[in-house]
């Protein structure tokens, strides 16, 4: 007979870190290559500034630095990190995953190490995945990573998108708890609109001509779809964890556009005591990174403290979805 792996009774998040790059890029830069205003672009994004990544601050620079704060927050030994998970779509080597160099870097070196590819929703996915291989047996401690530099692959010319992409990255170690620190996860994918936020030219189009793809977004579908379908997916979040919206203390979403934000608020009925992520504002979407980085951005600002229970929920290209509870390190 098979020996089963058993692992810990319940799983929580023990350390949060996040990184953000140098460069802060004003949308009086971006207007420089589009047309457009800074009035057109706060009020139909939110954002004011972003950042975007100097060329020393590669995928794997961002993640390891993001890491390494998560986990001295958590106290572990980094050897005794079971798996890494890295969400990243802009990491430009098909093979190997990134997650590999970035186990060694942080000490982490015979680490079972894998990417995945689920935009803006890849924070929550990676969550969901360490959660259940912490409880099924199969690591003691999982590192979850969110990285991207979408400045890469941002048109600058766009007037859609140009303004919309930054550059970060973010981490939360995963481990044993004493009680339920994260809730199950709500997911799942709508391939039918694939098409609405999506990478424009494949590879094999852009070989040879020493351009990289781009990205493209089919802005009101995208805004519906996030405002009203994700309020859906986030409710059912709450519902499948026990927790009712006057019992949180912080809404994460993924930081995609502040109206999207300000519609799901609404739709849930979140009372006035909850705290609401904006950190769209300075930092602009920064996909599978803007979770933590907008829970770092909270913490900083005291808005956010150990033990406060928060909803979060990434969407994206795909299209993706993932929201869960979890109750901060």
């Amino acid at each position: 007979m098979i020996t089963a792996s058993t692992g810990a009774t319940y799983a929580g998040i023990l350390g949060i870190g996040s990184y953000r790059p140098r460069r802060v890029v004003p949308n009086a830069e971006i207007l420089e290559h589009i047309d457009s205003s800074d009035e057109w672009i706060q009020t139909r994004s939110g954002i004011k500034e972003r950042r975007w990544a100097e060329a020393d601050e590669t995928v794997l620079m961002m993640s390891v630095n993001a890491a390494k704060d998560a986990i001295a927050e958590s106290g572990i030994d980094p050897a005794d990190i079971g798996c890494v998970i890295v969400s990243t779509v802009t990491h430009l080597y098909q093979t190997p995953a990134i997650a590999t160099r970035i186990a060694v870097e942080v000490g982490a070196p015979t680490a079972a190490a894998f990417d995945v590819s689920a935009a803006c929703a890849g924070f929550c996915y990676g969550v969901a995945l360490a959660n259940d291989l912490v409880r099924g047996g199969s690591a003691k401690y999982v590192l979850a990573i969110g990285v991207e530099r979408l400045s890469d692959l941002t048109d600058r010319t766009d007037r859609s998108t140009a303004f919309i992409f930054a550059d970060g990255a973010g981490a939360a170690i995963v481990g044993p708890a004493d009680e339920p620190g994260i809730g199950p996860v709500v997911w799942g994918s709508d391939g039918t609109q694939h098409q609405v936020i999506s990478q424009k030219e494949s590879w094999q189009e852009v070989h040879g001509n020493h351009n990289w793809p781009h990205l493209t977004m089919d802005g009101n579908p995208v805004f519906r779809w996030a405002s009203f379908e994700m309020a859906k997916t986030a409710q059912q979040a709450l519902d499948v964890a026990g927790v009712k919206a006057e019992q949180l203390d912080l809404f994460v979403p993924h930081q995609a556009n502040m109206r999207i934000t300000d519609a799901m608020r609404r739709t849930l009925k979140l009372p006035e005591h909850v705290k609401v992520a904006r950190d769209i504002e300075r930092q602009g979407n920064t996909s599978a990174a803007s979770i933590p980085l907008a829970i770092t951005a909270m913490r900083e600002a005291g808005e956010a403290k150990s033990g406060d229970l928060a909803l979060i929920i990434g969407f994206g290209a795909g299209l993706v979805y993932a929201a869960q509870v979890i109750r901060l390190p």
